[in-house]
């Protein structure tokens, strides 16, 4: 979309003039890629180079100071040290000992026959050079050459195994502790974090770190072990030869400093990018139509092509850090068998060593290309799932919310006093806000949308804290009860609902699993099923409460996904609930009947609706019309009818 004023097709005039139309709503953005970063063709080649170096620096610069600032964000989710990610690795390899013991002796035994092979092969050459050498002593040899390689695959199946399985359970103990600790972040800082970034870390981090847990730490362990015992071989057979190695290692450690230095900012960088990309998508498509409506799709395609080049510019540098690690790995491993040809020409002459040294000398340098190269991939996807580990260990570094206390709610009455709430510093939606709930009654909160209904209830829910006030139940602050306390005193249903993967009944007896055995559990299934007016239709599903539900299973309607999980909170039985257009995707005829069955239920609870269904206020003992973050009207139905205010204006023009 062009930045200029534009015409229409058809321009309007009054008099013999034309009238501009107006303003776009938006104005493409700048793409942020500073002007060195950007190719300038046509230069002479020395030019070029001095270009592409310069790029690289600023890139690095980039990716340290995006790194620095991701680990103690503003907002979003931080990003952990390589330090705690060490430590994660380390954690579970302490309790898993005896296999990753048997992992390194299994690959350690295969390394080791190996090696046999080429110290025969170098006898061989000694005898048959010395001319010593009968058919009886060359057959043996031979003989002993099939039997080691026999033992050889067979140690090798064992150590490849043993390294799987390891793998493996290392991926399903790391994917455990991710998923407990994402389940423990505090609602609100998930939802004040980029929705695209927390996807990113549960999506592509976990596959990036899966890969790294189950192909690259056990090739790792092997690879390793074969570099290992392949350079004591190396010096048992000719110390003078095993010099030929020294050079290969000071490059590979030289090399290998360098890129650990830059790697994992470059990584965490390029992983930040694909979380602002999936943000933008997400919004985009969430928001489609708004963006339809507004004409605003050319605005979000531009962002998107911005964080496109973010991106690329992230993967430039990660790429070129590749390109030269290659290179020197590249280089450090071809050294050496250049220096055992030189080295053994030159020892042969003075009669240091054999020509059957020589050949196993060659034969194990040659033999480690294979590890070394190996290790060169793994050790790229090891900084890849080392990147991804410190991002998905980041989201355990968010500090919580609340500080639990010991007092114990004496009492189920429900008061606010003074609430403030913001988004963002500076800007409240809620402006002291007083609202006392008795026990047992029914308050519908109407207003038009962004009001600050939904806030508002989210407090009273506790799921945030408020900036100013506090919420108490039975005198104690909302704030300072333990979750799992706070969730059997009060519990929240917004217009967003979840179907778990698994059985009607444990779909909903999920929030009492540990209370409810035997038969109390179907009853209390039964009876939260019946409650919501979903009796009948589960009875008809092919296998009743045992039916699979989830991804790939059976699939419920919106209506019914939203009946389990009222169903679900029915189960929990917390004395106050907060309805957030618990109905909405429920047509008014069956929403209506529901609300009207779950009345019963409800009896002895403290219900607080949210909803644009004004019905639902016209049934509720009182009503708080909520206006701009204050609450302008507070009564019953009846009263605020009479009072002719904004809830008869609502009231109206809900039934017009």
């Amino acid at each position: 979309m062009s930045n200029e004023t534009r015409m229409s097709d058809e321009t309007r005039t009054t008099s013999s003039r034309p009238v501009p139309a107006p303003e776009p709503l938006w104005s493409a953005p700048d793409d942020g890629i500073p002007a060195e970063l950007r190719v300038t063709p046509g230069l002479p080649w020395s030019e070029r180079w001095a270009a592409l170096w310069r790029r690289h620096r600023v890139r690095g610069e980039r990716a340290r100071a995006f790194y620095a600032a991701s680990r103690n964000p503003e907002r979003g989710l931080p990003v952990a040290g390589n330090a705690a990610a060490w430590a994660f690795v380390k954690r579970l390899l302490r309790t898993r000992k005896p296999m990753f013991a048997l992992t390194v002796v299994t690959n350690l035994a295969a390394a080791m026959a190996g090696l046999i092979v080429p110290r025969l092969l170098g006898n061989l050459v000694d005898e048959v050079t010395g001319g010593s050498a009968a058919a009886a002593q060359v057959d043996s040899i031979v003989i002993g050459v099939i039997v080691v390689v026999l033992i050889q695959a067979a140690l090798v199946f064992a150590a490849r195994r043993a390294s799987a399985v390891l793998g493996y359970d290392l991926l399903a103990a790391a994917r455990e502790e991710i998923v407990d600790t994402v389940l423990r972040l505090p609602l609100g800082r998930v939802e004040a974090a980029s929705s695209g970034d927390l996807l990113t870390r549960i999506t592509s981090d976990v596959s990036k770190m899966s890969q790294s847990v189950r192909w690259a730490f056990p090739q790792l362990v092997m690879s390793a072990v074969l570099v290992v015992a392949s350079l004591v071989a190396l010096v048992l057979n000719s110390p003078f030869l095993a010099i030929s190695i020294l050079g290969s290692l000071v490059v590979l450690v030289l090399a290998t400093k360098a890129y650990l230095k830059n790697a994992g900012a470059g990584y965490i960088t390029e992983s930040g990018t694909y979380s602002r990309i999936n943000s933008t998508t997400t919004e985009t498509v969430e928001g489609a139509r708004t963006v339809e409506a507004l004409g605003l799709g050319a605005g979000r395609i531009a962002i998107g092509d911005a964080d496109i080049a973010e991106s690329n510019q992230a993967e430039r540098y990660t790429m070129t850090l590749r390109n030269l690690f290659f290179i020197f790995l590249d280089v450090s491993y071809q050294l050496p068998l250049v220096g055992v040809v030189l080295l053994g020409t030159w020892g042969y002459a003075q009669g240091w060593v054999t020509l059957g040294q020589i050949t196993t000398a060659a034969i194990y340098v040659q033999g480690l290309v294979e590890p070394m190269d190996r290790l060169i991939q793994v050790f790229d996807t090891l900084q890849v799932g080392l990147a991804a580990t410190t991002r998905l260990l980041g989201v355990a570094e968010v500090p919580e919310d609340r500080t639990p206390g010991d007092a114990v709610p004496e009492g189920t009455e429900v008061v606010g006093s003074d609430l403030r709430f913001a988004y963002r510093p500076g800007t409240d939606v809620l402006h002291g806000i007083d609202l006392d709930l008795r026990p047992g009654e029914r308050l519908a909160i109407v207003g038009p949308s962004g009001s600050g209904k939904s806030t508002l209830g989210r407090l009273l829910a506790g799921i945030n804290g408020p900036r100013t006030g506090e919420v108490d139940i039975g005198g104690v602050d909302v704030m300072e009860l333990p979750l799992d306390v706070l969730r059997t005193e009060v519990a929240l249903v917004t217009q967003e609902h979840h179907v778990f993967v698994g059985s009607v009944r444990d779909n909903i007896v999920l929030a009492r699993d540990r209370e409810l055995e035997g038969d109390a559990v179907d009853a209390a299934v039964l009876d939260a099923l019946r409650a919501v007016d979903a009796l009948d239709w589960v009875e008809r599903l092919p296998q009743g409460l045992d039916t699979m539900l989830g991804h790939g299973r059976v699939h419920l309607t919106p209506a019914q996904a939203q009946q389990v999980a009222l169903a679900r909170l029915m189960v929990a039985d917390p004395h106050t609930l907060v309805l957030d257009e618990a109905t909405s995707l429920i047509d008014p005829r069956t929403a209506r009947h529901l609300e009207g069955s779950m009345a019963a239920l409800l009896e002895d609870r403290t219900v607080i609706a949210i909803a644009h269904r004004l019905h639902t206020a016209h049934d509720a003992d009182r009503i708080a019309v909520v206006i701009d973050g204050r609450i302008a009207e507070l009564g019953s139905h009846a009263e605020l009818i009479a009072r002719d205010g904004e809830y008869a204006r609502l009231w109206r023009t809900w039934r017009s």
